[in-house]
């Protein structure tokens, strides 16, 4: 077929046309496609956060070493003349030589208290060797663990030795005596930081790392010799914690500027700006600030530390200038370590990047250890220039005439370069310089609200962005601003707050600290805050009070459980979400808040949102109201009560249309379990003794054609093992294709070897291949026995069983288990499994426990007391596992069948209303380890010990309480979380123009309209014969649905529980997969979901499930998107016995389930076996109407048109109804015809605005009938023994199958346009019993399956396409 790809390539026809036929695929809603649909159900991975000081520190002593000898040059320095002369800014020549060095010393001191006031400083002038000694040894003595700084000033004495010496004098100041930088080291210890100021400097810097070498290899000799003489000696501290600045490199001098201080590399460590304004005025461009001298630099006004003065704006700019370069030029742990540590250290650095700056200028190279990647050419030293020179053009004006000083643009300009940052960037780029001035800017008043948008704004694009912030150093500040009171920074804060919380949660320790959870608690009780403000200060609640029982405790005292529950009905779902997670969080394990709660009947408010349209906060909900019953507090009546009522609440949730409600349902109860322990484990006895006493009679007995007994000693087929497990479908599908075909030649579907039912490789072998883990054995209870517990449970009264009334909730919710032991969806049933195997587990642990004090020994033998019958059905599941179980462990020889009658093929096999899906089996993970009867020898000793498991009762307990609790979770909470850690301002990817996302949806649109056009055009030239076969291919089971793409040319068809996927153009499969019914069901319909834009195929089965599937057909594994009883009273209607016989009379006979989806509302209608027409919303995922049919007899079709909200069905005692949805349910049957006498094939409504209702009967006889009209307005007579059926919705044609093996095309006049009877060119072999039907929406295709397993394709002749 050549038409798609000439239509891709046709001109576009018509555009008006065109874009109004776009409109409508545009405004269509789509199902299931939100989050929760679309992502795996889990939190994000943590980042592993560095950003916090794991070691604080502070330099507590100052050792200040000056040796200058004032007057007395030293013998290797040639002075200029003039020199350089200044120290400390003092002149020494011009007081005297003692006077001068205490003055040089004081004001040293000086301006290091300037950074540091609260260290100790020691002044060490023209010291000698023992001087300097004392002098460190003191000082480390004191400072213990805590950093101290050597500051060496040599302008006095000899340049530093290449050996590693550094010199000070003698007493008597006749001699430079040298002092060894090993001795220094030995005596300053470590954590220290070194300052150098004079010539050849970085020689020091040098023999100081080679010291430090060689000391560790010394440590590494003594550590290996133990005579070694160090080796009494404590260990000496490493030197990799010191930090050395020195003034140049090795080969250099300082310069000698009679314009500069002879210190110039002390000046700029400790009075930055002094030295750069001076260094600024020296420089070429001041000439551009006229009227600026050196002495006016002099007379700046204002305080270094008062930052709305001149001076102190400058030292704040400079502070946030030269931060700003080492965060965007240093690695971010060497940012860290030096410039967030030690407030002395960041000063000293920051400073340091100046003096690279200035001395460069005069040839000289600043060196530090550990070294910095050069910073003197970064752009930011142009703004620090451009600050100066704003300020000192003001100076002349503010001295002489005392005009105001205009603030700096600085900080506003930097912010705007942020915010261009934030707006016009792409994701990949690197990170924001200016983030750092962001953080100086939220300590100013005048710029806060801004800096705090705009950091919120950047913390907004991702959890690296609030790594990064954090890694800055936000966390202070943005903790102290929750004491400001000022309401407009309120929606920020909790903004910020909320991103930062949901990538690192472990601030909720410093929040609760500082008592920050006051001031969320006051944004969440404040009625007039947005309510996104309060979702966010609720979600920082739910934060503090996760896992934290100082945040619980905090958040009780400030009132939130009645903050909250005042809340829990606002418009705003996200916000009842993060309630009712608060809630749920507050009272886990913590008693007296669930008494608070109790006292606020806070369960019965939560009740509320257990019917919430939005699937997330009954989700929430669930989780809420599963904390409350799970705490584990000794119980008194009153609270009993309660958890039965909450329980039965709970229990109301089992058919909610949302997996992930009904998963957190599970949990919940197995909370409910771990609490009544005890009652449930006496149930569960109960049950499994019911079980195995009570045969349930079964029509598919063993009369099934060619299952003449397959050798009794073969498990009874229960699909255990599947191969395709749901997330591995397409690896299996080659060994499946295998068994479809030797399931084949044997002619039988159900019966014969286990081996070949379709996804049932009972050879353990390849399954756990498939799985991944070589010992996948069974649970105690399999699948098979709790479905069949299910429908005893359902026949027998389990009343007479049990002494104590209440105990019926016990039962009740064991049997809500039960049921979601079967769900549809896989990780429901699979938690169900673990909830109802532990407690069974359990009981029969307590049971055999029992019966050994009565008779001594566990053997076959035993009598048969009320408490043993549980551990039979124990041994009797390893009897079976043990034949075809292929790991080592099986301990237990094979047993007489007789005792095993519980799951032999000779208990006849029960009619199962809805089995479960066959799954892996799970492994629990108990202790370690599961208990299996195959690692009990049947005759052990209960007292020796199991495997990892103690036999005392309270070991077990314990072992057992933690295994249910805490591995049930469901990842909800923490993916809820999600939200707040990814991106909320910006435009999701569908609403932006541009991207890859919408491009495709405009092409999937075009396509549509495409296909609409032409396939109009065929139809309304009219179609005159319809015989052309353009695709023929064996399907790998007997098709029993087909289904058309509606517009791309694939089509699938499901057999009784798989579909495959057929490009019916090229004529090849692109997919197989199993769709996980049980195997005494069928798949009875299929309906593409969104099937304009990205499909999803939905299957309904005759036990009512509904399943939705994503991927399939496109090379990716298909995925099961979400699954639910869509009817929960379905029994399957009884079927003959040889089905492969009369298949297609008996077809005629089973409804199945029915379904009709409408697309533009978003409402799927079921019916089938059952009396009502169920509505679900799949947009709330909830039941949202009953019709009751006012029949006795099953749906078998239905059609719906949304314009007039009308439905039609027909029935299987001939009828065809019609109702009105937007009525009441007594009055919306707005229409019976009675007039087919048999079961209606097919009703379908027109969706036109007029459309009639065309329904056929398995009679033959089509009816025509107008819905105003209360009789038929045409019929047509067509064959008798209909099998199968269907309309045309464009073309006005039917096709009918009959029993007489061929096909008949009509049009709406009734004549016969082609009759089908033979397969073209497949050896011209006669068509087989017509099993399913099904037009193309579109184009004139007619699908046809047959009972040979062959799938046909129809079309009109070759001319009209």
């Amino acid at each position: 077929m050549k038409m798609d790809t000439e239509l891709l390539n046709s001109p576009v026809v018509g555009l008006a046309e065109e874009e109004e036929v776009d409109m409508t695929d545009w405004n269509l809603p789509l199902a299931y496609m939100k989050k929760r649909h679309t992502e795996k159900i889990e939190g994000s991975k943590a980042l592993a956060q560095s950003w916090r000081m794991k070691d604080r520190m502070k330099t507590v002593s100052v050792a200040l070493v000056l040796c200058l000898n004032v007057g007395v040059d030293p013998p290797d320095v040639v002075k200029t003349s003039p020199c350089a002369r200044l120290e400390c800014w003092i002149d020494p020549l011009s007081m005297s030589p003692q006077k001068a060095l205490e003055t040089i010393g004081a004001n040293l001191q000086k301006q290091y208290e300037n950074w540091q006031p609260r260290a100790r400083y020691k002044q060490s002038l023209d010291p000698t060797v023992d001087e300097v000694k004392k002098l460190c040894t003191s000082l480390r003595r004191n400072a213990k663990e805590e950093r101290v700084l050597f500051h060496y000033n040599g302008h006095g004495v000899p340049r530093p030795t290449v050996n590693g010496e550094i010199w000070v004098f003698n007493k008597n100041y006749t001699q430079y005596i040298p002092l060894s930088i090993y001795d220094l080291q030995t005596w300053m210890g470590s954590p220290s930081i070194f300052v150098y100021d004079c010539s050849n400097a970085g020689i020091i810097v040098k023999s100081f790392k080679q010291f430090a070498l060689q000391r560790e290899q010394e440590l590494e000799v003594a550590a290996i010799n133990p005579n070694h003489p160090l080796a009494q000696m404590p260990l000496p501290p490493s030197m990799k914690n010191c930090i050395q600045l020195a003034a140049c490199e090795a080969s250099e001098l300082l310069p000698m500027n009679p314009d500069l201080p002879a210190d110039l590399f002390t000046s700029c460590l400790t009075t930055p700006i002094k030295i750069a304004l001076r260094w600024f005025c020296m420089q070429k461009s001041a000439k551009l600030v006229p009227g600026v001298t050196l002495d006016l630099i002099e007379k700046i006004p204002g305080r270094l530390n008062d930052r709305r003065t001149p001076l102190g704006e400058l030292n704040w700019i400079f502070t946030a200038i030269t931060d700003t370069i080492a965060w965007n030029v240093l690695p971010r742990d060497l940012f860290q370590k030096l410039f967030r540590q030690d407030l002395l250290v960041a000063s000293l650095f920051r400073n340091f990047l100046l003096a690279e700056r200035i001395m460069r200028s005069y040839n000289c190279t600043p060196v530090s250890s550990p070294r910095l990647p050069p910073t003197y050419m970064h752009a930011m030293w142009q703004a620090w220039d451009l600050a100066v020179d704003i300020c000192l053009s003001q100076l002349p004006t503010i001295i002489e005439e005392g005009t105001a000083f205009r603030h700096s643009p600085f900080f506003a300009e930097q912010l705007t370069a942020f915010q261009v940052w934030l707006t016009m960037g792409v994701e990949n780029r690197n990170p924001p310089e200016q983030l750092p001035i962001v953080l100086q800017v939220l300590l100013s008043q005048v710029h806060r609200l801004r800096a705090l948008d705009l950091l919120g704004r950047f913390l907004d694009l991702g959890p690296w962005a609030v790594s990064l912030a954090l890694s800055v150093g936000i966390f202070p500040y943005v903790l102290k601003l929750l004491q400001s009171s000022a309401r407009e920074l309120r929606p920020l804060l909790v903004f910020i707050w909320a991103k930062i919380l949901a990538v690192d949660s472990s601030c909720q320790a410093d929040l609760v600290k500082d008592n920050g959870h006051k001031y969320f608690l006051s944004v969440l009780a404040d009625p007039y805050m947005p309510a996104e403000h309060r979702t966010m200060a609720v979600f920082i609640l739910a934060v503090i009070v996760n896992n934290y029982n100082t945040g619980q405790e905090a958040c009780l005292q400030g009132n939130l459980i009645a903050i909250c529950l005042e809340q829990l009905n606002d418009p705003h779902p996200l916000l009842r979400q993060w309630v009712a997670i608060c809630l749920g969080r507050i009272w886990q394990n913590f008693d007296s808040a669930r008494w608070c709660g109790v006292r606020d009947s806070a369960h019965e408010k939560l009740y509320s949102l257990l019917s919430d349209p939005i699937p997330e906060v009954r989700c929430a909900a669930v989780f809420a109201l599963g904390t409350f019953v799970g705490n584990s507090a000794e119980r008194t009546d009153h609270s009993t009560t309660i958890d039965h009522n909450v329980a039965m609440m709970l229990a109301q949730l089992i058919n909610d249309g949302s997996p992930i409600v009904r998963k957190e349902l599970v949990v919940a109860l197995s909370h409910l379990v771990v609490q009544y322990e005890s009652n449930f484990c006496t149930v569960a006895l109960q049950f499994m003794e019911e079980e195995k006493n009570y045969v349930v009679p079964s029509p598919a007995n063993s009369t099934e054609t060619g299952n003449v007994t397959p050798g009794r000693d073969s498990p009874a087929i229960p699909r255990l093992r599947s191969v395709n497990s749901y997330t591995n479908l397409r690896a299996a599908t080659t060994s499946r294709t295998l068994n479809k075909s030797l399931q084949n030649l044997n002619l039988n579907e159900e019966g014969g070897p286990a081996a070949f039912s379709p996804g049932n490789l009972s050879t353990s072998s390849s399954a756990s291949s498939t799985l991944g883990s070589p010992d996948n054995d069974e649970y105690l209870l399999s699948f098979e026995i709790i479905d069949k517990m299910r429908r005893v449970s359902s026949y027998s009264s389990l009343n007479s069983l049990i002494g104590v009334s209440f105990n019926s909730v016990y039962t009740q919710i064991w049997r809500v288990l039960l049921h979601l032991a079967a769900d549809p969806f896989p990780d429901v049933s699979d938690l169900a499994m673990r909830v109802l195997n532990s407690i069974a587990y359990k009981a029969t642990m307590n049971a055999r426990t029992q019966r050994i004090l009565d008779s001594g020994s566990l053997t076959q033998s035993a009598p048969a007391s009320p408490t043993s019958k549980g551990t039979l059905i124990h041994q009797a599941g390893a009897s079976h596992r043990s034949k075809r179980s292929t790991s080592p462990s099986s301990g237990s020889p094979p047993m007489p069948s007789a005792s095993s009658s519980s799951l032999t093929n000779e208990v006849p096999k029960p009619p199962v209303r809805e089995a479960p899906p066959a799954r892996p089996p799970y492994t629990p993970t108990l202790g370690g380890q599961a208990p299996h009867s195959q690692q009990f020898p049947r005759t052990r000793k209960m007292f020796d010990k199991g495997p990892d498991q103690a036999a005392e009762d309270g070991d077990e307990t314990a072992a057992h309480r933690s295994f249910i609790s805490v591995n049930l979770q469901t990842g909800l909470c923490d993916w809820s979380a999600k939200y707040f850690a990814q991106p909320v301002m910006k435009i999701p990817e569908e609403h932006d123009l541009e991207s890859q996302v919408r491009k495709e949806r405009e092409w999937r649109f075009l396509r549509n309209a495409r296909v609409r056009r032409q396939s109009q055009r065929i139809t309304q030239r009219g179609v005159t014969r319809l015989d052309d076969q353009i695709f023929i291919n064996r399907n790998p089971g007997v098709p029993s649905v087909v289904k058309f793409h509606p517009f791309n040319p694939c089509i699938a068809v499901a057999d009784k529980d798989s579909i495959c996927f057929w490009d019916w153009e090229k004529g090849e499969r692109l997919d197989y997969f199993y769709n996980g019914n049980p195997r005494y069901t069928r798949i009875t319909s299929m309906e593409y979901l969104n099937g304009h834009d990205c499909s999803i195929l939905l299957t309904a089965t005759d036990d009512g499930a509904l399943r939705i599937w994503k991927n399939f057909a496109d090379q990716r594994n298909p995925e099961m998107v979400t699954a639910w009883q869509g009817l929960s009273d379905m029994l399957p209607t009884t079927r003959g016995l040889a089905r492969r016989v009369s298949i297609y009379l008996d077809r005629s006979k089973q409804g199945g389930m029915v379904v009709d989806w409408e697309q533009e509302t978003g409402l799927l209608m079921t019916s089938g076996d059952v009396r009502v027409i169920r509505i679900w919303d799949t947009e709330r995922e909830m039941k949202v109407q009953d019709i009751p049919t006012g029949a006795d007899s099953c749906v078998t079709s239905l059609s719906c048109d949304p314009q007039r909200s009308l439905v039609a069905a027909g029935l299987g005692d001939g009828s065809v109804r019609v109702y009105d949805r937007r009525m009441g349910p007594n009055e919306c049957r707005v229409m019976t015809y009675r007039e087919h006498g048999a079961w209606v094939v097919k009703a379908h409504l027109q969706k036109e605005p007029e459309g009639h209702i065309i329904s056929v009967s398995v009679n033959g006889d089509v009816r025509f009938f107008d819905p105003r009209m209360p009789e038929s307005i045409n019929i047509l007579q067509t064959v008798k023994g209909l099998t199968a059926l269907d309309i045309h919705p464009q073309a006005n044609l039917f096709a009918c199958g009959s029993m007489n093996q061929f096909i008949a095309v009509y049009n709406s006049n009734g004549d016969v346009i082609s009759n089908i009877k033979y397969y073209d060119g497949f050896m011209g072999q006669r068509i087989g019993a017509i099993s399913c039907l099904a037009f193309h929406p579109y184009w004139p295709h007619l699908a046809v399956g047959s009972n040979d397993y062959y799938m046909s394709i129809y079309s009109a002749e070759k001319r009209l396409r």
